[in-house]
């Protein structure tokens, strides 16, 4: 029984992946409440229990990307493109923390409101991600 339940489901599913237009967070309030759906949403999505590298990416309005993801210790890991590297004083502005010499972040997990308020009006849009590669998982995981 494959049929009409199974093809729903997928769709569902796929739904999940589209790239969603980015509300601009003022407020730590926002980022909790925005980071609450996300949490629901990535739940909904994750099928695979060992899926530990799924997360969100973030397109940037300027250009480039930045793949958001907590490690089980609840360190925020960022996968920042080379077409993004313009937002690094942003991040380090926001975060107050230095930036890593290759494009792979590691922050502590108090500093995830600070960093989603720093780059909120820079975001264009959002999208859950799945097994993203960290280039770095064989050292975290």
């Amino acid at each position: 029984m494959t049929g009409e339940a199974d093809g729903k489901r997928k769709d569902d599913q796929q739904d999940e992946f589209k790239e969603r237009p980015w509300i601009v967070l003022t407020t730590s309030y926002d980022v909790e409440a925005w980071t609450d759906q996300f949490n629901r949403d990535l739940q909904q999505v994750v099928s695979k229990p060992q899926a530990n590298r799924h997360g969100i990416c973030f397109r940037l309005g300027h250009g480039g990307e930045i793949f958001l993801h907590t490690d089980p210790e609840g360190e925020v890991i960022l996968d920042v493109t080379p077409e993004a590297e313009w937002v690094t004083p942003v991040i380090v502005a926001a975060t107050g923390c230095n930036p890593p010499s290759s494009q792979i972040w590691a922050l502590p997990g108090t500093k995830l409101t600070q960093l989603l308020l720093g780059l909120s009006s820079l975001i264009e849009s959002s999208r859950v991600v799945i097994d993203h590669d960290f280039r770095i998982r064989k050292r975290l995981w």
